[in-house]
Parts: structure tokens; C-alpha cells; sequence
């Protein structure tokens, strides 16, 4: 039967809800084989932003003496670190989908962009586990009495992970779509998340930046995530609706040609991968 061309813009949802059963199948597999074969197992879930939270706290906290707006220095990148990793998360392996998935999607039909929805969904678990992290470090310092307190932007904490997928999403897929023909974009993908931590607030609150630096921290759509969501869980930090708003535009279009930089991709990309 000849059907008619899709469109590069068109989800295909149909067709993703039909198939759910191996995208939940894809979610278990990805989830157990992240600790198989390992000694501490789901554990890692929790060592590897623990163990960052130190790093950071000995190197830019103890021996940089940058500022952490008056919260306890673990508790501050803990915060910045776990919205961070989500978006970092999906932004990598996103954009190796092809290169990883190359046997599966030569062999079988399927919507295509359940492989990064697959991603998307597996990193949100990874996420929540981290996010208990963050919370009993959370309770610990309230415990020894450090004040902060929880703001009203809590309520849309939903809406600023969704951004943080939609961003990592988006822009994995574009970078996914060039690299069927430019593979070497994939040796910049770890030194471009690098670059862009640094241009956000997980190490430094954008209070201290320097005036005439300002709009390049602001201009990462990335930065509004993490000030929102510290600003919500611990009081400090900033919200502003301007910025937000901003992000909600980046994270569109990078969703948008994401899709259709994907979707013309996946029709020949058998060919040249």
C-alpha cells in the first residue's frame, strides 16, 4: 500500500501509542542494565552526584571560596547538580541514538522517536532517585538548623523538569540528525556540556556574577531551570517570569527542529551510519 509522504513535523503519536508496550520495554531494559554487572548496583544512582557534590564542594566551595548565597556549600550544588544531570543526561544519549540503535533500527519497523522518548523517560527514574538524594540532604542540614525554607515556584516543579527534557530532548536530537554525516560532532558533545554548565548557575549563583557577564549566564536557557527550582526548594536563587518564559521559547524551538531534523535522518540514515 503507497502512502503518503509524512511530514518531517508530525510526531507519528499514533503510532508511539501503538507501540507502548516496547517503549515500557525499553524503559526496564535501560533502567537494569545501568547496574548490571556491577558491585554496588542501583547504588551508582546515588554515588555519582554524591560524589560530584564533593568534588565541587572541596574545589569551587573550600579552594575557589565561591559563593553559595549563604547556604550550606553540598546542599547548593546538590541543587544545581541534580536538575543539571537530567538535562545533561538526555542531551548525551540522545544524541548517539542512531549510532547506538543502528542493528535495531535496521531490522524492524517502529516509530522511531520512541528511542529518545525512551531516553527522556528512563533519566526522569534516574532523576527522582537522585532527587530523594537531594532531599535527605535536605533534611539533614534542616536538622542542624540551617535556615531556608520553600517558596511558592515549587508548585511548578513539573514545568521546569519538562523544560529540562524538552531542552536536552531537542537539542540531542539535532545533534543525533548531524551526526549521520558529521561524525566527529560527537567528540565535541562532552566538552560543549562542559562549557555549558559552566555558563549556568550550578557552581555559582547569578547574584555574583559580574554585570558585564550577566547576559551570557542569562542567555543559557538552562540558567532560569536551576535558579527556579533553588529558588523554590530553598529560598535563595532568583525567579523571574521573563526568563522562564525565554526558556519555554528555546526548549520549543529546539524541540521543533529537532523533530524535523530527526525525522529527515531516520529515513536514509541506514545508508551512512
Amino acid at each position: 500500500m503507497i502512502s503518503p509522504q509524512r511530514s518531517l513535523i508530525d510526531l507519528n503519536l499514533k503510532d508511539i501509542w501503538a507501540y507502548r508496550d516496547l517503549l515500557a520495554l525499553l524503559i526496564h531494559r535501560d533502567f537494569v542494565s545501568f547496574y548490571k554487572q556491577t558491585i554496588l548496583g542501583p547504588l551508582w544512582f546515588f554515588i555519582q552526584p554524591l560524589l560530584t557534590t564533593i568534588t565541587f564542594t572541596v574545589i569551587f566551595g573550600q579552594l575557589a571560596r565561591l559563593s553559595t548565597d549563604g547556604l550550606p556549600k553540598p546542599l547548593f550544588y546538590m541543587a544545581g547538580i541534580t536538575v543539571w544531570n537530567y538535562f545533561a543526561e538526555c542531551l548525551n544519549k540522545t544524541s548517539t541514538v542512531f549510532k547506538d540503535n543502528a542493528g535495531i533500527y535496521g531490522k524492524v519497523y517502529f516509530p522511531r522517536l520512541i528511542v529518545p522518548l525512551n531516553i527522556v523517560i528512563s533519566n526522569l527514574l534516574r532523576f527522582s532517585i537522585q532527587f530523594v538524594l537531594f532531599l535527605g540532604c535536605l533534611l539533614f542540614y534542616h536538622f542542624k538548623g540551617i535556615s531556608f525554607h520553600f517558596t511558592w515556584t515549587i508548585a511548578i516543579f513539573p514545568f521546569i523538569i519538562l523544560l529540562s527534557a524538552l531542552q536536552g530532548l531537542g537539542l540531542g536530537m539535532i545533534i543525533a540528525s548531524l551526526t549521520v554525516k558529521y561524525r566527529d560532532i560527537l567528540f565535541l558533545v562532552g566538552f560543549g556540556l562542559q562549557l555549558l554548565m559552566y555558563s549556568t548557575t550550578v557552581i555559582y549563583p547569578l547574584s555574583t556574577t559580574p554585570e558585564n557577564l550577566r547576559w551570557i549566564i542569562a542567555a543559557n536557557p538552562m540558567t532560569a531551570v536551576i535558579e527556579t527550582f533553588r529558588y523554590g526548594v530553598l529560598g535563595k536563587g532568583s525567579f523571574n517570569l521573563m526568563s522562564i518564559g525565554y526558556s519555554f521559547i528555546c526548549a520549543s524551538f529546539l524541540l521543533l527542529m529537532g523533530i524535523i531534523l530527526f525525522n529527515k535522518a531516520e529515513k536514509n540514515f541506514i545508508d551512512t551510519i
